[in-house]
Parts: structure tokens; sequence; C-alpha cells
């Protein structure tokens, strides 16, 4: 097919995704495009080649797709933001978009965080020697790269191995009894999206099989005590006296607040994020305060609704911990908060020591 034959070729961008493909070992650009009166999709990238025909944008790393996306993100926004429309439709448009690349950055940093951890967890288990691993003859072929992957993830129960980027050459393999492993089963989307889950899962004693969100609702809950650690390491001390210093008192991310209490002297402790029915999936309003009235553990973030309208956030406490302390009346605070970038998090949970 050429290039402009088909009427998606002509369709309003609005911004772009690298999209992990684990079946092929690469990242294919996504982009979000307009719909008219109807909500933005996300769908496949395509761009023209040299001699005019249509492919797919896909890359073979992930740093020049990242790159790729920021540049030309960049340029999308700039785009919109200079198209003469009106100014209402703009700007629910402007926030549709900035809410899908926000639910996306979530996402990427909080599995990134997950995937740390689990390596972490494990990073004392004893290693299997390749010799060791008991494989039938089919899957024979796949003992130096399954190896490899033991000795990066000894935990993992499930492992895709073969030719990059060649479909027809993808297997899984399935850790059956002590290094014991199945015979290869041709890999399929389903299949290499759930063993690239097992990285994760796996590493927390969880099943690749289970409902992904669910059992990502169990891994955060294991994360909490590691998140209250936090406070006892010195380059965290550091950081938040900086960030006192510079008058920052809430500081986000990956779920994670840590957050000044003033009232008491208590100083710095760690609350965690919670969406509510109203601000899940509404843009993250990063200019707006936090109204605490009480004491709870829980902070909802400022959000945008799509007709524009802002909400400030607040503190409460989860479904079974009982009412929040409430605070005088006198001490009522309205507190901006600043985002920690995922990697620092990442780097952060890292200095802390597993038993």
């Amino acid at each position: 097919m050429k290039w402009g034959d088909n009427a998606r070729d002509f369709d309003t961008a609005l911004a772009v995704w690298p999209h992990y493909r684990p079946l092929f070992d690469n990242w294919l650009m996504r982009e979000l495009v307009e719909q008219g009166e109807k909500a933005p999709i996300w769908r496949d990238r395509r761009i023209p080649t040299e001699n005019g025909r249509v492919s797919g944008d896909v890359y073979w790393d992930r740093e020049p797709a990242l790159s790729a996306a920021a540049v030309l993100n960049r340029t999308l926004h700039d785009a919109l933001a200079a198209r003469e429309m009106d100014a209402t439709n703009k700007l629910s448009l402007q926030l549709k978009v900035a809410k899908s690349l926000q639910s996306k950055e979530r996402l990427r940093d909080e599995e990134e965080l997950m995937l740390a951890e689990a390596r972490r967890r494990h990073a004392n288990d004893p290693r299997p020697d390749p010799s060791s691993i008991v494989l039938p003859a089919e899957s024979e072929p796949f003992r130096h790269e399954l190896s490899e992957q033991l000795s990066d993830m000894p935990y993992l129960r499930i492992a895709i191995v073969g030719k990059r980027a060649d479909r027809w050459h993808r297997s899984i393999l399935y850790h059956t009894h002590e290094h014991i492993w199945s015979k290869p089963y041709m890999a399929g989307e389903r299949s290499a999206e759930k063993a690239m889950r097992a990285r994760i899962a796996n590493g927390f004693d969880c099943s690749a099989d289970a409902h992904w969100g669910k059992t990502k609702a169990k891994i955060r809950q294991i994360l909490l005590p590691r998140a209250n650690q936090l406070l006892q390491l010195a380059s965290v001390k550091r950081m938040l006296a900086e960030a006192l210093a510079n008058g920052q008192k809430v500081l986000v991310s990956n779920g994670i607040v840590f957050w000044y209490e003033e009232d008491g002297a208590i100083g710095w402790q760690v609350k965690h994020t919670m969406s509510t029915s109203e601000s899940e999936g509404s843009t993250l309003w990063k200019d707006g305060t936090i109204r605490s009235i009480n004491h709870g553990r829980l902070v909802i973030l400022p959000y945008i609704k799509e007709s524009g309208e802002q909400v400030r956030g607040h503190t409460r406490n989860g479904p079974n911990d009982g009412r929040a302390k409430p605070r005088h009346p006198d001490h009522y605070v309205d507190i901006p908060f600043a985002q920690l970038d995922g990697d620092l998090m990442i780097g952060l949970f890292g200095e802390l020591p597993y038993e």
C-alpha cells in the first residue's frame, strides 16, 4: 500500500507513545488520534517509507523510541496550542491528551519500580548452573538464553526465548519443577505478554496468569513497608531537608507521598496516593494544592475534569481505616506538591537492604 491511499494517513495525531511488543522484542510507536466529537483513540502509528510505501513506526531499542516520542510530542503539543479553534474545545482536547499521556507515564513508572524491586528481592537467591537446568530435547537450543534470564531473574516461572523480532521463532518455556522446564510452545501476543508480566509477578510470588490489575494491587501492598523505610535513608533525609529549605512540603512519585507534617512537630512521614471514582483517569493538576483538614494516610492529588474544572486535592483514610483524625480548623492547610522523577524513586528503593 502506498502512503496516502488510506484516509487514516491524513488523521491528526495529538500525541505518541512507544509501546513495547514482547513478541517481537521491539517498540512500536502508537499515536493518539483525534476523532472529531468522539474521544481520541490510541492506535499503531504508520509512517511513509523512502519509496512512498507504508510502514509501522518501529524502534529496536528503548532509548531511541523514548527520545523520538519526546521530540514528536513537543511538536504535536505546540501544533495543538497554535490551532485556531474554539477555546473551550481546545482546552478540553488538551486535557484529554494530557490525561492519556499521564496515564501511560504512571503505568510505566509503576511497573519499572515493581520490576526493579522484584529483582532486588531475589538478589541473593542462588542462580542455577546452566548444566543443572533440565530441558527436553526440543528446548535444548534455548539453554543458554534461559540460563541468562535465570541469572538475572532466578524467580522466573515463565520465559520467552528465541530469535529477536521473528514471531515464528519466539517460544515460551514453563517451569514445571525444580530446575525442570517444559518443551517450547510457540509464542503468541498473549503468551508473550504473560511472560513479560511474569518478570514482575513471579518476583513477588504471584502468578502471571492472575488478573493483572489485582496482581499489581497486591504488589503495592507488599511494597508499603518498604516505602516507610525510605525515611531512614541518609540520601532521603538530605533530599527532604533540601525540599523543606525550598518550601516544598509534599513530594510525590509512584504512588508514594513524602509529607511534612507541622502539626504536632511530627516532621516528614510517608503517605500514599489514592484515586476516587471522580479523579480516576482525570488530568493531574500540577499547580493545584492539597487541602488537608484531617490526618488521613491517603492523598487524593489535585485534578482537572474534562470540563476544565479544577479540583483541589485532599487527605482521607482508606475504607477500613476508620475516620481520619480531624485537624483543628486553625491547622487546616493548603499545600502545593512537587513530583519526583520515577527513576529517582527506583534508585531510592535500591538503597534499602533486604533481610
